[in-house]
């Protein structure tokens, strides 16, 4: 299956949407970095795409290298450190990108490599490495590069809000002349750059749009389910009434473990347990197991939370999850101390229930896969310090009783006991990949100084 017919796919198949405009844009897949057209039942119209060597995604990434952070899928900590700066480089970036009347773009390839030269490619340690994308000419233009080790200067910071701006500017110009075209208000949007959260949640607000969903795994990874579609559908016999398989309205398809996989694991694990203190609890009763959990988040502890099928896609949404209280203006600083270790500038994302979204942030959509970011309210950031950007922005997970009954529950006693009816949610990790199994939960709350372990119905307490 074609790369952007795959991406396509993968979220109007799996949206609620009959009919839809839909757009791909990533870094590159089979030669294009981006492509638009219409879905209507079961049919996908490709009409434009954007070919090599034009591309947002490779305009971001060299941006990202550019900026000092050099690791592949870095780009979201440009997101991150973009509110902490002020646009002003915005005459500067336009030389790199260039948006045509036609809605698509182009780059000034004097400052990319890509076109011209080989970058590598190659695995490292386990890890993607790309080469660097920008050629000497954008060190001319803004003056040499941030190396890795060295410290970010607010030009940095108004360069990386720079650099958010342009992509967006860029993409809403798209996005505007599609919807000129094909006069329709709903979006499905894919690929890569589909992650970029900040952009997504800005969509109502600056495209005529009125309605947009992005599914679980926009990267690559969704394009599996997109190409399945694509083929399921082509063998369905041409008189054959359009039959809707499901909504994608979860990510919980991953694997799951049961209770007495986890006794197994802690029979086995007794003497690392008995030697960091810990106490263990069974508790069927699950409303016990939230009243309890949630008053842990409540006194400031940082609580593994390890629940059903595992989320597929990068974002841990509920069932492999690290939860802490919003309302803490140290908790950032204690999971970065006891777990996280990561860049001050990176924020923590709001888990909320859905009912409680219009009352906190300024939009009442639904966010289920945690890819838009959106104002909170200003009269209600200062109750939620540890979940609110510097720019008064979070990146919500909408949370439903029916998609996620139990994590619903913990959020709705810790409301009862808090009256705020959010969690910090981060990903259930420690500088690796999100924890999948039960023993990659528990070496990770052994090794770490995490102070609660939920797994499944066991409470794991570290003693004071």
């Amino acid at each position: 299956m074609e790369h952007h017919l795959s991406h396509l796919a993968s979220s109007f198949f799996v949206s609620s949407y009959q009919d839809a405009v839909l757009v791909s844009v990533d870094g590159f897949g089979d030669f294009a970095s981006a492509a638009w057209g219409i879905g209507e039942g079961t049919k996908i119209n490709i009409d434009g795409k954007v070919y090599f060597p034009h591309s947002l995604g490779m305009f971001y990434q060299a941006m990202t290298q550019y900026l000092g952070f050099p690791n592949y899928g870095d780009e979201y900590k440009v997101m991150g450190l973009a509110p902490y700066g002020e646009p002003r480089y915005l005459k500067e970036l336009r030389q790199l990108v260039k948006c045509q009347t036609d809605g698509s773009f182009k780059l000034d390839l004097t400052y990319f490599r890509h076109a011209t030269e080989k970058v590598e490619y190659e695995w490292l340690n386990c890890s993607p490495k790309v080469g660097i994308l920008y050629t000497p000419a954008l060190e001319d233009l803004l003056g040499k590069a941030r190396q890795a080790n060295e410290p970010l200067t607010q030009a940095h910071k108004d360069l990386a809000r720079s650099t958010q701006a342009i992509y967006e500017e860029a993409l809403f110009h798209l996005l505007t002349t599609l919807h000129t075209r094909y006069q329709r208000d709903k979006l499905c949007l894919a690929g890569g750059c589909a992650m970029n959260s900040v952009a997504n949640g800005k969509i109502y607000q600056n495209t005529p749009f009125k309605k947009m969903y992005a599914q679980a795994a926009p990267g690559d990874a969704g394009g599996a389910i997109g190409a399945a579609y694509v083929a399921w559908h082509q063998q369905q016999p041409a008189n054959q009434s359009p039959t809707s398989v499901f909504t994608m309205n979860h990510a919980y398809w991953g694997p799951e473990f049961t209770d007495n996989d986890f006794k197994k694991l802690l029979d086995t694990k007794q003497v690392e347990l008995s030697t960091a203190d810990c106490h263990i609890q069974y508790l069927t009763d699950e409303q016990q197991l939230c009243e309890k959990t949630a008053t842990a988040i409540a006194e400031g502890k940082v609580i593994g939370w390890f629940q059903g099928r595992m989320e597929w896609g990068p974002r841990a949404l509920g069932n492999r999850s690290i939860l802490g209280d919003p309302r803490r203006h140290d908790m950032k600083d204690i999971l970065n101390h006891k777990i996280k270790r990561r860049e001050s500038f990176r924020p923590f994302a709001p888990a909320i229930l859905r009912e409680s979204v219009l009352d906190w942030f300024e939009t009442d959509d639904d966010v289920p896969f945690m890819m838009k970011v959106f104002s909170i309210r200003p009269q209600k950031r200062a109750e939620i310090p540890a979940v609110t950007h510097v720019d008064g922005s979070g990146r919500l997970q909408t949370v439903e009783q029916q998609t996620n009954p139990l994590y619903y529950q913990l959020i709705q006693q810790f409301q009862q006991q808090t009256g705020v009816p959010i969690v910090l949610n981060t990903s259930f990790n420690e500088n690796e990949p999100v924890v999948c199994r039960p023993e990659e939960a528990l070496d990770c709350f052994l090794r770490t100084k995490m102070d609660v372990l939920v797994l499944g119905h066991y409470l794991i307490t570290r003693q004071a």
